[in-house]
């Protein structure tokens, strides 16, 4: 288990042991030093976490609270489950305390212009939201796939102002939608500040995503330690470039008692090729700024991924959580598409919340774990985001041709 003070990582140059740093166009350096520079003077400026605060109080909807799914614990017969209820915030995902921090920043830097990648369309949201808030132009780039699959997400990144750009290149998913994001970043690096979405790409992203999130977990301990009086003994969170996961984890890293669990995207089965889980058969590579664990062929050559849920279908993994795998201080399991699914509506049914689908899979980790645990054990599961922008996608996988939607 790693003993590594979590507040010495990442390193000066972005690298979380082995992981992360810098890979980039020339062109880009420049753009990235200087967002390092200027995230690392609003870090220290009271003015700045004071507005970031305040934002986050009375327009994002903070503290989220940490309930207790009394009628599921008692169904699955086992640990304790708390869920923390990220998906209460506006605009239904934790998605938007990273958009805020990052609009702060633009705005810090003089910038006009806003761009982001998007899978599930949350981040797209949050991003809209938050470039509607401050008055700047915004462009999200979105895989057509996932447009389709989350048309509702869209249509309200529209409503708030924003262009959607659809990108055909490829599988047409999230992957394809980052490569035209640095893309048009490349082009207009001046006027341009580039949120991107999850603890991912080049140093300070990894960095500082973690950072804006860190609320999750910060929160998510005091308020275990009001109900409780005492630490929970699992932390459970999805896990696709890893932001949500390591928001709830990070303040935790040194709490040795604590197990933490990120939960991958199994898609069809792992044998078959279709899914998204980099610690199945993954490999260390480069993507899109960053050394991480990857999913590639022998040759090098970036390998297709499939989920039921946009927002995991990524072929990397952020660095931080392939560092603190490495150091055995997380663990990282999958969840099948089917299992998301019975998860979906399992948790829909009982206690009256619509998961994301993306949060689906930490909470069909929990359906199978709660149970091998004693009654007195306590287990903390990241409920992400809402599943309001999946219910039709859900509806044909779980009601097929009898779907409420199909009239």
């Amino acid at each position: 288990m790693s003993t590594i003070p979590s507040n010495t990582i990442p390193d000066a140059t972005g690298h979380f042991g082995p992981y992360g740093g810098m890979f980039v166009p020339e062109t880009l350096m420049a753009a990235l030093h200087d967002l390092t520079e200027h995230y690392a003077q609003a870090k220290d400026d009271p003015s700045f976490q004071q507005e970031l605060d305040y934002l986050l109080r009375e327009y994002v909807g903070r503290p989220t609270p940490l309930y207790f799914a009394e009628r599921w614990t008692e169904k699955l017969g086992g640990a304790k489950i708390y869920m923390k209820r990220e998906d209460l915030l506006h605009t239904g995902a934790h998605k938007i305390n990273n958009a805020m921090g990052q609009i702060l920043l633009a705005k810090r830097m003089g910038k006009s212009r806003i761009i982001a990648e998007t899978g599930a369309g949350q981040h797209g949201v949050a991003t809209a939201t938050v470039a509607a808030r401050f008055g700047f132009e915004c462009i999200i780039y979105m895989g057509a796939v996932d447009m389709e699959r989350q048309a509702l997400n869209v249509a309200r990144m529209r409503f708030l102002g924003a262009k959607v750009v659809a990108v055909t290149a490829g599988q047409a998913t999230l992957k394809e939608a980052i490569n035209e994001a640095m893309r048009d970043w490349v082009s207009n690096v001046r006027e341009t500040h580039y949120i991107l979405g999850s603890a991912l790409g080049s140093h300070p992203y990894p960095m500082m995503v973690r950072d804006f999130h860190r609320i999750i977990g910060v929160e998510a301990r005091r308020q275990i330690l009001e109900t409780e009086e005492r630490l929970p003994d699992l932390l459970v969170a999805c896990v696709g470039g890893g932001s949500n996961a390591i928001g709830l984890f990070h303040p935790f890293l040194e709490d040795e008692g604590v197990r933490m669990v990120g939960v991958e995207a199994g898609g069809e089965r792992i044998e078959t090729g279709m899914h998204a889980a980099r610690f199945q058969g993954g490999k260390l590579g480069v993507l899109q700024g960053t050394k991480t664990y990857l999913l590639a062929d022998d040759d090098g050559q970036i390998q297709l991924t499939h989920s039921v849920s946009a927002g995991l279908d990524y072929a990397a993994i952020g660095p931080e959580h392939a560092f603190y795998r490495d150091q055995g201080r997380t663990e990282y399991a999958y969840a099948l598409d089917e299992e998301a699914l019975g998860a979906f509506q399992e948790v829909s049914e009982v206690e009256g919340i619509i998961p994301a689908l993306e949060t689906a899979h930490g909470l069909a980790y929990v359906s199978k774990e709660a149970p091998k645990m004693g009654k007195g054990d306590i287990i903390v599961v990241n409920c992400s985001g809402r599943g309001d922008k999946d219910v039709e996608q859900a509806a044909k996988h779980i009601f097929g041709d009898d779907s409420p939607l199909e009239a």
